[in-house]
This record gives C-alpha cells, sequence and structure tokens, in this order.
C-alpha cells in the first residue's frame, strides 16, 4: 500500500483541501479529532464520486465497491484504512451504502433545483444519521438539509457553471439559492456545524468573485459560534 492509500495518506489527503479546518477542531472533543477527519474525508471520496468529470465509469465502479465496503462495516469487517477508524462504531452503515448509487443518477439531475436536491437528499439524510452516532449527538429532522445544500454547494465549487440547474436561473442565482437554504449556523453535531462554517465560507467567497482569504481570528471567531450550537 502507498503512503497515499494507507490511512494517513487519506486524512492527509482532506487536511489539505481544508486547511482551515486545523484552526476550528480546537472545538472538536480531543478524542473525536481523528474520528472527525476519517469521517470527512470519506464524504470527500463520495463528493469526487459525484462530482467526476470525463468518463463515470471508474467512479461507478467505485461507487459499488464502497457499497459493499460499508455493508461489510455493519458486521465490523472493514478492508478500507478509513475503517479501522470509522467501522467500530455501530452507525447505520448499511443504510449509508443503500443510498450511494444515487449518486449516479445525481450527476444528471439538474433539470431543475428541486430535482437537484430530490437526488441527493436519500444521501444526505442517510450521512446525517451516521452522523448523530458518530458524534453521539442527538438527530435533529433539520440535519440532512444542512448536508444536502452543502454537498451541492461541493459540486459549485468543484464543476462551477456545470453543476447549476437549469431553471435556475444561472450561477450566481443558484449560489444565492444555496445561501438561502443554509443557515450561518446549521443543525447536526458540533463537527458538521464546523464544517458548514469552512464550506459556506467558501461559496461566499466564490460568489463575492474573490479568492477565499479567511482571517485566523475570523475563523476562530465563526468556529467558536458555530461550535456553541
Amino acid at each position: 500500500m502507498t503512503g497515499s492509500d494507507s490511512l494517513e495518506g487519506f486524512l492527509d489527503k482532506w487536511r489539505e483541501r481544508w486547511p482551515e479546518w486545523s484552526l476550528v477542531d480546537r472545538f472538536v472533543a480531543p478524542e473525536l479529532h481523528r474520528r472527525a477527519v476519517a469521517w470527512f474525508a470519506l464524504l470527500q471520496e463520495f463528493d469526487d464520486m459525484l462530482n467526476t468529470a470525463g468518463d463515470p465509469l471508474p467512479a461507478n465502479a467505485k461507487l459499488g465497491w464502497w457499497s459493499e465496503e460499508l455493508r461489510s462495516w455493519a458486521g465490523q469487517r472493514s478492508r478500507h484504512p478509513l475503517g479501522r477508524v470509522l467501522e467500530p462504531v455501530r452507525a447505520p452503515w448499511e443504510q449509508l451504502a443503500e443510498a450511494l448509487p444515487d449518486l449516479i443518477e445525481a450527476r444528471d439531475a439538474i433539470a431543475d433545483p428541486e430535482q437537484a436536491r430530490r437526488s441527493l437528499q436519500r444521501l444526505a439524510i442517510a450521512v446525517a444519521a451516521v452522523e448523530a452516532v458518530l458524534f453521539d449527538a442527538p438527530l435533529s429532522p433539520e440535519a440532512g438539509d444542512a448536508v444536502l445544500t452543502q454537498m451541492l454547494a461541493q459540486r459549485m465549487q468543484d464543476l462551477g457553471g456545470a453543476a447549476v440547474p437549469a431553471g435556475s436561473g444561472g450561477e450566481r442565482e443558484w449560489q444565492q439559492a444555496l445561501l438561502a437554504r443554509w443557515p450561518a449556523r446549521v443543525a447536526g453535531p458540533r463537527p458538521r456545524r464546523l464544517y458548514a462554517v469552512l464550506a459556506r465560507g467558501r461559496l461566499q467567497a466564490r460568489l463575492r468573485g474573490g479568492d477565499y482569504q479567511p482571517s485566523p481570528a475570523g475563523l476562530l471567531w465563526r468556529g467558536w459560534w458555530a461550535a456553541r450550537g
């Protein structure tokens, strides 16, 4: 196994994409630090499969593999390095596995904004259900919607105008619509609230048309505020 395929390789890949996490992870309980990064690294894998460009067959094959892998986690039999951190937690892995194939349809489901949301709704609900167990938090009815909006915002970051649904009025209008559905403090466990603050900041910077250059002091303040719940 190469370094990039090791557990630390997957964790470092996510940290490289989200360097600002190092400023807000102090608001996460120390015993959950590694679990939070492993979980978000897994979700990044799914985002990459959703937002793939070019031939979708490799990503589809990877999705099929992950569906089987997550089902094995329900029986505590993992093969992937991220499973060393996540699989011991008795989360609803099978629910997440059943929703993964929705990513294939969601790539093309941009006929209108509501269809874009519906195509990812089951997966977002499954993600929220896993997070409630991973981070020992109540499952809020609004948590799935927060996850869903962040998935759609990530599509904008990865694909730009290609991720804009028809009938949404264009890229700027779609970004504004996402922000309107995305409160500054979202529902869900603390790690999700912190992650959402960072992702929302990136979307706001994109909407302003400038580079994303958050100040450490500003991130610390927003992280503290989000962590309060």
